[in-house]
Order: C-alpha cells, then structure tokens, then sequence
C-alpha cells in the first residue's frame, strides 16, 4: 500500500477488457504457462458484445455451426478461468502510472498494476446520435444496435411498434432480429449506399441512396426525414430509429499512453506481431479495426499470446522502425498497418490483410507500391462492398524496402 492509498501490485501479463479478443489471449497465455495472467473488464460482466446477441452462429468453428451470443460469451469466459487467467470484472483503467503500469479503481479500492506485458483488447462502440451530427428534436426511441440489444434482451423493455433501421451491414441486421423479437414492425432500412446491381430477396424493405437529415417528435419520436441522392425529401413515420454501424476503437486509454494510432482505423498503429509503437504493450481485437465478427478478434487474441510469449521470452523482435501501410481512398483502412522491422519476418494471420472500402468496387484492382515502385497487384473476384471485409494477400512483403516511404495500397 502506498502512502496515497494505492495498491501497488505486479504481474507478468496483464489484459485490458475481456471481450472475445482479451478473454481468448488469456486463455492462450495462461494455457501456456505465462505466468501470472490477469483480464480487467470494467463492465461487472465479462464476455464483450456477445453477450447482447441473441443471434446464432457465433463460434461455428468449434460449436458445429455455431451457438447464441451470450453461450459463447459465457464459454470464452469459461475457458480463460479454466485456463488459470485471473478475471476481475468491474474493475476500470484509468491511465497509465509507467510505460507498463496501469492505475485503476474497482471494489477494491486504487491500484497501481505493473506488469512484463500489456495486453489492450478495449474493443469498439458505435457512434451516438449527437456524434452522428443528426439534426432534430431529441424525443425518446432512438437507440444505437447496443443501446437496443441490451433494451431488449438484457432488460425485457418495451421498444416501440414501427421502426426505421439506418444502415444495412451485418449489424443491422442483427438490429432487426432485435426488433423482431421485440414484436416491433419493421418500416425500412435506409443506406445512403447506391442500390447494388444484383439485388437479394429481401423482408424488409431497403431504401438505398438515402441519408437521415432530421428526426421528428417531442413526448415521443414520430418519424426520420430523408433525403435523397436526387435531392428529394421524404418522412418515414415511426416511433423507433436504430443507427447502426458507425464503429470507432475505444482508444482513449492507447491515446492516454500517447501510443500512435493510424488515420484510417482509429486504433492503435500495429503490425503483426500485434506490437504498438510503445515496446512491451500489444493490442487485439476491435480496438484495431472496428468492427469485426467476434471469431476474428478471437483469433487475435489467440494470435497475441504467441508474440506475448515471445516478449517474456526475451525473443521478441523490438517493434517500431517498420513502414506505414496506407490505405487510399476509396479504401478506408487496411490492418496491420505496420510492417514489421524486417518486413518478410513478420506476417499477418491467415498471411492477408483486411481492408475496408467507403463505396462499392466492382471486382476492384488492388495496387501496392511504394515510391515508384510496384510491389504487388491482385484483382479480387467478388465485389467489395462497405462495411464487410476484402483480403490482400501478403507475398509482397518481402520486396518491401524497409528503409524506403511507406507502402501505399489503392484500388481502383
């Protein structure tokens, strides 16, 4: 105990959320004898966003198609305890007291935690109203997809009887199964995305094109107002409008740790050992690149243990000195985003990386260069669409100059 009151407390790895990313590094690392292993979720529960999702098909690969959102939550907090992974829930990071000691506050009082390794997996939220910048009264009936997951399978509250749901990415989607169980009508969804030249069967309708400029109601929302790409305007009458997607990484605790974050995610800059441009601390999970499947940060974090090992080992290569990875525009971001010191030696999972695109590509070409000099071109087979992943494979790396400018990807 310090003189201010404060714990002082060490351990060999310390995890920072237990979402599907933090709960499957605790698992690995703890499994593979690192030591003293500890996950801090500030929530009184662990599990991560799963928890909120009623859907199957989470954990297909182990669960013979896949389970509900909140089995495979109680199954990955499960298996990190099972492990040996000390998990505390309720616990929140405050900041940071050294380049590898975390302050926090939980039922317990103050601590200050040092550790070998940091581990971030603080995962994503998606964007409020008032950040969206929606003009409009502010009546009651306006959720995020979280705000209404946890409304309606957490809390059993009522929700409305018409609504309107903004977006049509997998999440959306996932909204509308929310609403449906809620026995709430479906009015639209609404993409200011252009309509796709193959259309699929749908139950709900879809207006493409189209762009919420306003949300209407006092006591009680009556209706979104829309305008389209041809400047016309129209009113859908509803009590209840969800605004999906529109994920940011929830950084601020890498942003505290001045940590450098790439323009393109809004996450910590990382290559693919998972290494930050601070040495000993790691990053996983949507925290990188909101927002993928819970699978994919899952994998991270089994993914991040290996170069954790590497780290307490005395094996690790020291991070920083690789090249930046630039996603142009069209493309929104590409992850890693980091070579590594020796660009061949270190490879990202699956050996591709995953990019974002802001608009539709019919079978786009990707192009990578840097300076000059082109280093790799692929055409991929299926059109990228916004909001679902696209794949670069990563044989160039070895032709990358680790000396030169960074390494731009475009698409075209």
């Amino acid at each position: 105990m310090t003189g201010s009151g404060r714990t002082e407390r060490t351990v060999d790895v310390l995890i920072v959320g237990a979402g599907p990313a933090g709960l499957a590094a605790g698992a690995e690392l703890a499994a593979a004898g690192a030591g003293r292993v500890e996950i801090l979720e500030r929530d009184q529960e662990a599990g991560g966003i799963p928890r909120h999702c009623r859907h199957g098909g989470f954990g297909g690969r182990l669960t013979r198609g896949g389970t509900s959102g909140p089995a495979y939550a109680r199954q990955s907090v499960a298996a990190a305890v099972r492990a040996g992974a000390d998990l505390r829930t309720g616990v929140g990071v405050t900041g940071w007291a050294g380049p590898l000691t975390v302050e926090t506050t939980g039922p317990t009082g103050l601590e200050q935690i040092t550790a070998k390794a940091v581990v971030l997996a603080t995962g994503a939220r998606e964007r409020p109203r008032s950040a969206r910048l929606i003009p409009g009264s502010r009546p009651p009936g306006v959720y995020t997809t979280g705000e209404l997951q946890q409304a309606v399978h957490r809390y059993g509250q009522r929700i409305g009887t018409r609504a309107v749901v903004v977006g049509d990415e997998p999440v959306a989607h996932a909204a509308v199964a929310a609403l449906r169980a809620a026995g709430v009508r479906i009015v639209a969804m609404v993409t200011d995305q252009p309509a796709a030249p193959l259309r699929v069967r749908r139950s709900v309708p879809l207006l493409t094109g189209a762009t919420v400029t306003g949300i209407e109601g006092r006591t009680r929302l009556t209706g979104v107002t829309l305008r389209r790409t041809d400047g016309r305007t129209t009113t859908l009458h509803c009590d209840t409008v969800v605004l999906t997607g529109d994920f940011v990484p929830d950084h601020e605790l890498a942003r505290r740790a001045g940590i450098v974050l790439d323009p393109g995610t809004r996450g910590p800059a990382h290559d693919a050992a998972y290494r930050t441009s601070r040495p000993g601390v790691f990053a996983a999970g949507n925290l990188l690149h909101a927002v993928e499947p819970a699978g994919v940060a899952a994998d991270e974090g089994r993914a991040v243990a290996v170069s954790v090992l590497h780290r307490l080992a005395g094996t690790d290569e020291p991070a920083g000195e690789g090249r930046p990875l630039v996603a142009d525009a069209p493309l929104r971001w590409i992850a890693p985003n980091v070579t590594g010191r020796s660009p061949a030696a270190t490879r990202p999972a699956g050996d591709r990386f995953v990019l974002r695109t802001a608009r539709r590509l019919a079978l786009p070409l990707l192009v990578v260069s840097q300076g000059r000099r082109e280093l790799h071109r692929q055409r991929l087979l299926l059109p990228a669409v916004p909001g679902r992943p696209l794949h670069l494979a990563a044989g160039w790396l070895d032709r990358v100059d680790p000396e030169g400018p960074a390494v731009h990807i475009s698409a075209s």
